[in-house]
């Protein structure tokens, strides 16, 4: 898994979590952070959380070889 793939895997476990939250508290933490769900900085966040969540469908139709596989170490 390469640094791309595990930013947008965080970005979408975050999102994940704030949903959830959302739904069982009522509790949007991204807003609370940042100031509102209409403050700028959150809706940058949301939406970063949204192409994390779109690019991530791509790794669902990835091989499983190809995502775990490390570099071979150098002798």
């Amino acid at each position: 898994m390469n640094g791309i793939q595990r930013t947008a895997l965080v970005l979408t476990i975050i999102g994940a979590v704030n949903w959830g939250l959302i739904g069982f508290f009522r509790f949007d933490l991204v807003a609370a952070i940042f100031g509102g769900q209409a403050a700028g900085f959150s809706r940058f966040i949301y939406a970063l959380v949204g192409l994390a969540g779109l690019y991530c469908i791509s790794l669902l139709f990835k091989p499983s070889e190809e995502l775990e596989r490390s570099p071979e170490p150098q002798r």
